[in-house]
This record gives structure tokens, sequence and C-alpha cells, in this order.
């Protein structure tokens, strides 16, 4: 992908007053060496991992033992263990008094769609832990043990899993819009001890009342010794119908806030439990090592997001998708987080820039397919807000298209660091993401993540070549590599899932392609890849292509199989007072040819009214490509909405 320009460039003093430069100069006197760049620095990291995440810790402060040994079996992938003597607790490192942050500063604010807004003091959130730490710990909730979240993007949630992590249990969350099975074929593979819910939420302006569904589900989950409700959307709970069931205030009515306890334990002690998302069978239950996720998440915010203390933090996101993890973990930086809960286009595409601009965000994270809603509703928060302090915009959960890149910096904001990301649930961080010291070129991930040997291999096991397409593998081993699978004792399981492929070697399952500036592109999921004639195609970029057009509004691509080939299918939704006709398909067609290949180009386009997803929004090329084959999709459950799949069983259009 050539490019003449970048988008957006650094200032000098910008560039020199990031974290990544302060870190750059840290490691330049610890190690001798001198470091022109980021991929400078980033090429010491692999060379010397002992050295670089030994810096890692000093750097942000750790508090713990570090311990003497820093990489055990350094070259065993998996089989590698990072600072093995090390004992810390994550929940300490969050909560920690960080130099210059008040503790009547804002550490939470949250808003939700019912107008309600609350802010939460560092002391105040503290407090809050106190007491659910003292009354966890009194109904015997300990090291290893499992407490689950059915919960929104509120406060009380992150209280919950720094009372729970600082015990060293074992947090695990969901959203509470899953229906009945999703939640038990997340939370019953892991039998919680204790689960923590909410009497209903607000979404697209309606309540939701949660407990008739609570009252299906719990009675399913055998190993529960206690359910706490928290009453969000009415004061007078009525629980008699949910078994074992407390309400919030009840279940800590009786603790003083008190000097938090923090239980120290290795690096490797598990900390989150992590579920794919499930549209191909029961969800993996990830492992998540405490140390390995505080290191990479504080490298990840303080280095390549420029995380400042009192910085103010947002992320669109729910507690069914990683990006709440990475977002609370700002904590660490001393950051404020700013949580938003309920439709972010109720009443009004601008809510969320309204949110921008009255508390000063400096870091507005969000997904791909909400830049690209935002941009076809014709909304441009650059004429309407005031949006000075924002300095950074993430995207992840998709391709950014080379549209949505150009219209964060036309329509949103020109000076800004326009950081895509990617990684996923499965690391619960990045493998290639921003920074901020560095251009942003249109379509691009700026690079990997320090420490990060990411690769794009060929089918063969080789390097690819520049701007060729292959697989995204890391070559090394890295300190939040999962620790395996929820009863998967034998690690078979987690070994098939990434080192099968090329033995030794991580294989994400993205189809990527580096660039001639040293970034990234990533073209769609591997499995869900096209193969006409034998040559691979990403989806995203038939995507980038098709909703470049105005009458469209989104698009899903399988490949189906036909007369003994595979052939592109490409569905789409169109904005209202569209027509799928004969022109508007040649215009598809001629737009994918010039912008991607012949080779891109569908061999039949079909109009759709709704096109599946899943709870945190990305498409399910899979579940799609499952349906127009007859085949059953398993897990319905995981789909935000799975009646969406009854519109691509037995089309007419498929047939011929």
């Amino acid at each position: 992908m050539v490019t003449s320009l970048p988008l957006w460039s650094p200032s000098a003093d910008r560039a020199a007053a990031s974290g990544m430069a302060a870190f750059r100069a840290f490691c330049e006197k610890r190690s001798g060496s001198s470091f022109a760049d980021t991929p400078a620095l980033h090429d010491w990291s692999l060379g010397q991992p002992t050295a670089f995440w030994d810096a890692v810790w000093d750097f942000f402060g750790v508090v713990g033992e570090k311990g003497s040994v820093p990489i055990e079996n350094e070259s065993a992938m998996p089989g590698a263990r990072f600072l093995p003597g090390a004992r810390l607790n994550f929940a300490e490192n969050l909560l920690r008094q960080l130099d210059g942050i008040d503790g009547e500063a804002d550490a939470i604010i949250s808003i939700c769609e019912d107008k309600s807004e609350r802010r939460w003091s560092w002391n105040r959130l503290r407090a809050e832990v106190s007491r659910l730490q003292q009354a966890m710990a009194a109904a015997g909730i300990a090291a290893g043990d499992r407490v689950a979240g059915l919960l929104p993007n509120i406060p009380e949630s992150i209280a919950a899993m720094l009372a729970a992590t600082s015990l060293g249990a074992v947090w695990c969350s969901a959203s509470p819009d899953f229906g009945p099975r999703g939640i038990l074929d997340r939370f019953g593979q892991i039998e919680p001890k204790l689960l923590l819910t909410v009497d209903g939420y607000w979404y697209a302006g309606k309540r939701i009342d949660l407990r008739d569904k609570l009252a299906e589900v719990l009675p399913q989950l055998p190993s529960l010794e206690g359910v706490v409700v928290i009453p969000l959307t009415e004061n007078g709970l009525d629980l008699s119908a949910l078994p074992k069931a407390i309400g919030w205030n009840a279940y800590i009515e009786n603790f003083a806030p008190a000097e938090l306890r923090f239980e120290r334990l290795p690096f490797d002690h598990p900390l989150f439990i992590l579920f794919s998302s499930g549209t191909t069978g029961a969800p993996k239950c990830i492992i998540h090592r405490a140390g390995g996720v505080l290191l990479q998440h504080l490298k990840e915010h303080g280095l390549h997001t420029d995380v400042k203390p009192g910085d103010r933090l947002f992320y669109f996101t729910t507690l069914g998708w990683m990006m709440w993890n990475w977002l609370v973990s700002g904590l660490a930086r001393g950051a404020t987080l700013l949580l938003f809960d309920g439709s972010p286009f109720h009443p009004a595409p601008s809510v969320l820039f309204d949110y921008a601009e009255r508390e000063g965000m400096t870091h507005f994270g969000t997904s791909a397919k909400y830049i690209d809603a935002l941009r076809k509703s014709g909304v441009r928060p650059a004429e309407s807000h005031d949006l000075t302090k924002l300095r950074a915009m993430m995207s992840t959960g998709s391709p950014l298209s080379i549209e949505g890149f150009r219209f964060v910096y036309e329509g949103i904001k020109a000076d800004l660091h326009l950081a895509s990301i990617s990684g996923g649930t499965d690391i619960v961080s990045c493998f290639v993401l921003g920074d901020p010291t560095r251009p942003v070129w249109p379509g691009e991930i700026q690079g990997p993540g320090l420490g990060m040997a990411v690769e794009v291999w060929t089918d063969e096991g080789k390097p690819a070549a520049v701007g060729e397409k292959g697989e995204l593998v890391c070559t090394q081993p890295f300190p939040v590599m999962p620790l395996g699978f929820f009863a998967d004792d034998s690690g078979a399981k987690y070994r098939a899932a990434y080192f099968e492929r090329f033995p030794g070697v991580w294989c994400h399952g993205d189809f990527a392609e580096r660039t001639e500036h040293g970034g990234l592109v990533i073209h769609g999921r591997s499995d869900a890849t096209l193969n006409p004639g034998g040559v691979r195609i990403g989806t995203a970029e038939i995507y980038a292509q098709v909703e470049t057009i105005p009458e469209i509004n989104e698009a899903i691509c399988i490949g189906q199989e036909h007369e003994g080939d595979v052939r592109v299918v490409l569905f789409v939704t169109l904005r209202n007072g569209a027509r799928l006709e004969d022109a508007l398909r040649d215009t598809i067609r001629r737009t994918i040819r010039a912008g991607a290949s012949p080779r891109h180009v569908p061999a039949v386009i079909v109009e759709v009214s709704d096109i599946p997803r899943t709870k945190s929004g990305k498409i399910v090329e899979l579940a799609v490509r499952d349906t127009v084959h007859g085949r059953e999709v398993k897990n319905k459950e995981a789909l935000a909405n799975p009646e969406a799949l009854d519109l691509y069983r037995d089309l007419p259009e498929l047939r011929a």
C-alpha cells in the first residue's frame, strides 16, 4: 500500500514529551546504547528481552518483589516463564497513590443512558474496594476462586474486579445483554463462587429488566455461594425469586472502609478468564496471568498510547469485550476512567462527543464500525464540538478503512494521534498498535508493540515480503501469553489453538501484510479469507472499497462453494431510499475492481436487511458462510442478533 503523505505527524515537541521518548531515553541510559527511533528500540526489545521487560517493570515502578530471574526457558513458546520469582498484586498496582494525583481527584466518571452521572474520587474508589474486599473475604472468597460479573460498564463493576483480584480471586465477566445460554456457556464452564449483577440496565431508550433472566440462569450455576445485585434501575429491590441473592448495600453495610490489604502472589497467578466469541462452538475460557497483563497494559497505555497521570481515558466497551479489561488498567497510569453504558447513538449520534467535550476527554477509544457509522451519519464533531483536549483516538474490533482514517482527521480532529490497534481476547492486549512519536499513514497500523516479535509469514512458514499477504505470527515468547484454557489440563487445546500451524510460533489467525513504512495492514481473519481460484483474499479489502459507496450502509462477504471452486458472494445493507438495481451492482463491481483487483469482484451481490454480529459488534462471516451452505451454526447465543441469520438461508440468488 503506497501513499504519498501521512495523515498526521507529531510535532517535535509533542514527540519529545511522550512516554515513548522518555522510555527510550531510560533504556539508552541503562543499556549504554543509542536508539534513533521506536523501530530501533523495538529491535533492542527483541534482541534483549530480559533487559527490556526488566526496564518496563522499573520504568513504571511496579509495586511488588521482582525476583532475580527475569526469564526462565527464554526461547520456549509455549513454556517460557517471565519473572518466575516475582510476587505482586494487580489491584495494588491499579490503586496505588501516584505522585501528583490528589485523593479527591476523579478516578471514575460514569454516565448511563438514563442520564445518571456519578463521580468517584480515588478515595471513594479505594473505600468501596475496601468494603467489598472485606465482604468477599467474610464470605470465604480466597485466592484462585472465580468471581463473575454479569454487569454493565459502571463504577461498581471496576470496584468488584479490584476487590476480587486484591484477594487473588480470578475475575471473569460478561455483558447483561447476553442471553441465558450465552451466560451459562461462559460461567457454567468456570464454576464461579460469587456472581455480581444488576437488576436491569438501559439501552436505546429502553429499560431492560434482568431479573427474569437471572431467575432462569442462577439455578443452573450450582457452584454459586452468593449473588450480589446492584439496584441500577430501581431502588426497591425484590430479590425473592433469585436464590442466594442479596442487594449490594446489604452486602457491604457491615463493613466500614479500612486500609486495603493485597495478597501478593506469583507473576503467573491467574487474574482474568476471558471468553472467545463462541460463534463456532462453546467459548474458550482463556486464563490470563496477573504479572503479564500488568506489564503489557502499562507498556501499551504509557508508551504506545501515551496515557499520563491525570489524563481522561475513554473506551466504548462492555464487560463482554476485552477492551473493558484494557480500559480499567488505565488506573495504573493515574488516569481518570470515563465510563459510558448504553447506545452510542441514543438519543443522538453526538452523545459520545458531548461527553468528550464536557469532561475534557484526552483519549477516545472505540470500534472501526462506530467510526464508519459516524461517517455515514453525517456527524462531523470537528465542526460542532470543542475537542481541544483530545490527543488520541484508538480504533479496534475490525480493520479501519482508509476512508475511516481520513474521516477521523477531516471530521473529528486534524491534530490527533489515531492509533489503530489489533490483538484480541487471546492476549487481552495488542500485537500491533500506535506510536505517538511517528507518522500515521492511511489504512495502516503504525507498528508492532515493543517486545512483540510480530511478523507476517507465508503458508510455507517464511517471512513475507513487504506488501505480500500472509499469516500474522509472533516468533518470540511474551509475558501476556495465556496460562492456558480452563479445564485443559494437558494443554492440548491451547497448543492446537495457537501453535499447531507453525510449531513453536504463535499463529494469531489474522491475514495481514507489512507496509513500506514499517506498519501493518490487517485484511481480516484468516479463517474468513476467500479463495476464488486458489488465491487468498482478505474480506477487509472488499469492505474498504464497498463502504465508500454512498448507497451502501454495511457489507459482509463470504466464499460460497460453487461448481468445484469458491465464488465471492457479497451481502449489503442499503441506506434509506437506496435500491439494489443493476446500476448499483455495476458501481459496486467497478469500485472493487479499481480499488482492489478483478479477483475481489463478487460473483453475486445480494441485498439483506441486517448483518449478524457478536455482542462486541464484530460481523460473523463464518456463521453466514455456514448458514449459506446449510450447516448448523453453533452457539447462536454468542450473537447480538441471531435472528439475522435467517436472512441468509435458502436464498434463490445463490442457487444459480
